[in-house]
């Protein structure tokens, strides 16, 4: 009897048509980033909405992408302005508004986009991804869930102890210099360039991140790299998953390539949605400290002013 081979029964011709589907929309998407008026201001926002919907082609239902907004901690900090920020629709509740301004809580947050043409500002980005980076989620919550209640504070959440947002670039430029941060992370996550108008759109990870398990220990454990290196057990104080389970599993095996050439677009799909599923659940939301810190500043105190 002959042996069936995997994908004997495939329908390739479908499958073929899906991947041409990929292809032609990154060209189109190109296309739009490229266009030209001699309205500046309108190709800016442009643009942005162009990114925008490359995001909701990819992004599951239960996110929801917001532009123009600010990030906003339970100590007070905020953010400076960010262009797309991609959140749990469970948090909508929690934008704050002041007239047209919106401040949404980090806690909520899965991911922020800096969308750039081709001129960029090493300075200013670099600015902007610290502003994000010094945010800080709260333990402070309660919640319950099947058969107990949870104390944000005292709950050994092994697998999410402290979480980050995804930070990534959006822009047209040809070469761009992803710099370090104060805390040692590069200052972008991801680079999505549309270099040229060849319809072809490039990315690039960080390469300090080659393994999911890179990745998971990045978002959802923030600081436990640099804990480490400074030779504190972080694994026995917290009792952290060290996502040993993700063994060697790279983000780079989700690669879709056609002829040895990578299907970006189609690829990305992949990729940053597994890095989604990584973050998966933000941490349940800490109505408390949010309160206190909105009550302590309007009585003035001194430790938020």
């Amino acid at each position: 009897m002959e042996e069936i081979r995997k994908f004997d029964f495939a329908d390739s011709k479908t499958v073929k048509n899906i991947i041409n589907n990929y292809i032609l929309t990154e060209e189109t998407l190109v296309k739009q980033l490229y266009f030209t008026t001699s309205h500046g201001t309108t190709i800016g926002g442009f643009r942005e909405d162009v990114w925008k919907g490359m995001f909701e082609q990819i992004i599951p239902k239960k996110f929801v992408i917001e532009k123009s907004v600010f990030i906003i901690d339970s100590e007070g900090r905020v953010s400076n302005e960010v262009d797309l920020a991609i959140f749990d629709e469970t948090y909508t509740p929690y934008i704050f508004r002041y007239g047209r301004l919106k401040f949404i809580p980090i806690e909520a947050v899965a991911v922020v986009v800096e969308c750039k043409s081709q001129s960029l500002n090493e300075k200013i980005l670099k600015n902007w991804a610290e502003s994000i980076a010094a945010l800080k989620t709260s333990k402070k919550s309660y919640t319950r869930i099947n058969g107990r209640i949870i104390v944000g504070e005292k709950e050994r959440n092994a697998t999410q102890t402290q979480t980050r947002p995804l930070r990534i670039l959006c822009c047209l430029s040809e070469r761009i210099t992803n710099n370090v941060l104060e805390n040692g992370e590069k200052q972008f996550d991801i680079i999505v360039r549309a270099p040229s108008e060849k319809s072809v759109i490039k990315i690039e990870f960080d390469p300090q991140k080659e393994l999911l398990k890179d990745w998971y220990l990045a978002l959802n454990h923030v600081g436990y790299e640099q804990k480490k290196e400074q030779g504190e057990s972080v694994k026995e104080k917290i009792q952290i998953d060290d996502g040993s389970i993700l063994g060697e599993v790279k983000l780079t095996d989700y690669q879709v390539k056609n002829e040895e050439k990578n299907i970006s677009l189609l690829s990305f799909n992949f990729q940053f949605n597994q890095l989604l599923m990584l973050i998966n659940n933000p941490i349940p939301f800490p109505h408390i400290a949010y309160a206190k810190m909105f009550g302590d500043i309007a009585e003035g105190a001194e430790n938020h002013e």
